[in-house]
This record gives C-alpha cells, structure tokens and sequence, in this order.
C-alpha cells in the first residue's frame, strides 16, 4: 500500500509519501512541504496548496491519503486555514478517486511513539527509525505527514477488520429483528385460530 500523508497548513502543509515493503518494511518515498506566500489572498492561497498537493499525487501515484484531522484550538483563525486546506487536499484525493483517510494527532502521537500526548521531537524521532531516514525530516510538518501515512499504514488493516465486524453485527441484528417479527405474527395468527 502506498500512503500519502498530509498534515495541513495555510503557510506550510507537510507531505510524505510512504510504500509498505517487503516483511513488513517500510519505504519512504518522498517527504517535504507546500508553501503558500502569506502575503497572498486567501483563494489564491488555497489554489498554491491544491496545485501543489495534485503534483505530489500525480507523482507518487498513492491509495490512500491520510489527513490530519482539524481540531479544536484556541486560535480560531489557524483552526480555519488548517480546516480549508484539509478540504481542499480531500477534494484533491476524491477528484482522482483515491480513498481518504482522517487521523486525529492523538491517534497519530500514539501509533508512532506510544503515546498520544507525545511531543514533535519524539514523533520526528520515531518517524526516522522507522523509516530509516540518516536525517530527520525538517521542518516539523514533514515529519507530522509521514507520521500519519505511517498511521495509517499501520491501523488501516485493524480499521478494516472492525468496519466488516461492524457490518456483520449490523446484519445479525436485522435478521434477528426479522425473525422476532415473523415469530410474533405467527404466534398471534397461531393463537387468533385456536379460539
């Protein structure tokens, strides 16, 4: 499987690209960020980080792509850029019909060092022994995309099993509905005849 991790920003948004390898092994394919200019208008902003992100797709040629999912902050305003660009990146996934992903940084933290409360330094560490990357990758959003490629890379099987687990239960539940409401009818004609 190969993971385009994306850790969005309005003036810098990390990207990674990872390829599971041979027993288990894991390959990093590329790692960098999309710069926006902050002196430019907003739309034209969003535009920069959308071409940029197609032209890692159209590269790398990934599966899946894995955002970090926008969370509550107290700078409003950083929230809504992370939040623009976390759309516009999906969308840039969805136009070439490649499946999407959301982590939260918790889960993300927690998948890489063990813990979900894990600081940039312990994740940008962690990220490098498991790639076996000689130089850590800088800045820190490069990092935090590889970080959630490998996130996903890693829980996308276990995901996948409780989605068909869920599925299955879902379809238990209902036949088991159905049979309760076919013994109740039959055991309310069954008795309406016997009198």
């Amino acid at each position: 499987m190969r993971v385009l991790g994306v850790d969005p920003g309005l003036t810098r948004c990390g990207v990674g690209v990872i390829e599971e390898g041979h027993r288990r092994g894991v390959n990093c394919l590329g790692v960098g960020v999309v710069r926006s200019p902050v002196e430019d208008e907003l739309p034209q902003r969003l535009l920069t980080i959308g071409d940029g992100v197609e032209e890692w797709i159209r590269e790398h040629e990934p599966e899946v792509v894995a955002i970090e999912r926008v969370f509550s902050q107290q700078n409003v305003r950083s929230v809504m850029g992370t939040a623009q660009v976390s759309g516009v990146v999906a969308l840039a996934a969805a136009r070439r019909d490649i499946q999407v992903a959301f982590h939260t940084p918790s889960s993300v933290k927690a998948a890489i060092s063990g813990s979900g409360k894990a600081d940039k330094r312990q994740v940008t560490s962690m990220v490098s022994k498991v790639l076996g990357l000689s130089t850590p990758p800088k800045p820190a959003d490069a990092a935090d995309a590889l970080a959630l490629a490998l996130c996903h890379l890693w829980r996308a099987p276990m995901t996948g099993r409780l989605a068909e687990a869920e599925q299955r239960a879902a379809e238990l539940a209902r036949n088991h509905r159905q049979r309760l409401r076919r013994a109740a009818r039959d055991s309310s004609g069954t008795g309406g005849e016997q009198r």
